[in-house]
């Protein structure tokens, strides 16, 4: 007797498959496609361009790419929480507050992979760290400074969260480059320490906590408190931005010298206007394209896509007016635009 076996039917939905059979009477049988989850720390565009490259490599390697995007430290907590208890195959996280996040990330790597990116949590178990070196893109943009600022002058920085990682490490680098002492990633200022050396005088940190109207205010409140001001950092995508809308409100457009950090457009635009002096860029599209490769390698067992220093280094680099055009070319292109 022959047995002849036909796919009749197929059903997908939030990555399971259905498959149907006929011809044997046989019952259908259920294939669950792979989910991989990427976690930001907030809403922002350069999570945008992440989001694109994670599902860019779901797609092609036939798995579902689960996108968060929690607004606070509370919120990836639950975030998490929920993701592995809806049964996911991986996460990429880029933490919050690592210090305070070790224990809740050592106990979801006991139950999911897990890796980082973006920021890492260096002292918890999970199994690699996709991004920069922050630290050295913040000498990166310091040195930006000092070629724009061959003289020094008086200047702010404006970042998200120095309770994350990156933003920790990048605000050190900036000014450890400032200020021409030796690499030592172990140093930390205090972010309301006026700080000065090598020409250069930094009058102080402010933080906005993602909040884009404290990013703008931030801002404001610096040009108001040093109407000398000579230039304004900013360290977050979102920041630039909120500096040159200040600028803009206070008439200083273009008076007051800006550096910046990702590839926000108001950014690359004022590279281009001449607002902008320049800005770091990391690789968004990277870091969620790896992501999704990289936790799909493990789940089949390879092991052998994390480095022996599991780090895998996403080189920063430096926009200016020279290349600007070029790479908002190429990033339109990456998003479909």
């Amino acid at each position: 007797m022959k047995y002849f076996i036909g796919i009749v039917g197929l059903l997908c939905i939030a990555g399971v498959v259905l498959i149907v059979t006929a011809g044997t009477g046989a019952a259908p049988f259920i294939f669950k496609m792979p989910r991989y989850a990427y976690v930001t720390n907030g809403v922002d565009p350069f999570w945008t361009i992440a989001e694109v490259g994670a599902k860019k490599a779901a797609a092609e390697l036939g798995v579902a790419a689960v996108i968060r995007t929690p607004g606070n430290a509370q919120d990836q907590k639950q975030t998490l929480e929920d993701l592995v208890t809806s049964g996911v195959d991986g996460i990429a996280v880029t933490p919050i507050d690592p210090d305070n996040q070790t224990a809740l990330i050592d106990k979801i790597c006991a139950q999911v992979l897990l890796i980082t990116h973006d920021s890492d949590a260096p002292k918890s178990k999970r199994r690699v760290f996709i991004g920069m070196d922050n630290y050295d893109a913040g000498r990166l943009l310091g040195k930006m400074v000092r070629e724009t600022m061959p003289n020094g002058g008086k200047l702010m920085i404006f970042v998200g969260r120095l309770e994350q990682e990156n933003g920790k490490l990048r605000r050190q680098g900036v000014i450890d480059e400032l200020l021409q002492r030796p690499h030592d990633r172990t140093n930390f200022d205090p972010p309301q320490a006026v700080l000065e050396g090598a020409g250069f005088k930094i009058v102080g940190t402010r933080t906005d906590q993602f909040d884009r109207v404290v990013a703008k205010n931030n801002a404001s409140d610096g040009l108001t408190a040093h109407p000398d001001m000579d230039a304004m950092v900013g360290l977050f995508a979102f920041n630039s931005p909120a500096i040159l809308e200040a600028l803009r409100q206070a008439d200083k457009l273009g008076k007051v010298k800006v550096f910046g950090f990702d590839e926000d457009q108001a950014t690359l635009q004022g590279i281009i206007d001449g607002t902008v002096v320049g800005t770091v860029v990391q690789d968004p599209y990277r870091y969620g394209y790896r992501s999704i490769q990289v936790l799909h390698a493990l789940k089949n067992g390879d092991t052998s896509v994390i480095p022996a220093n599991q780090y895998i280094d996403v080189p920063a680099r430096q926009i200016r007016r020279d290349n600007v055009e070029a790479f908002w070319n190429d990033l339109k292109q990456k998003l479909g635009k």
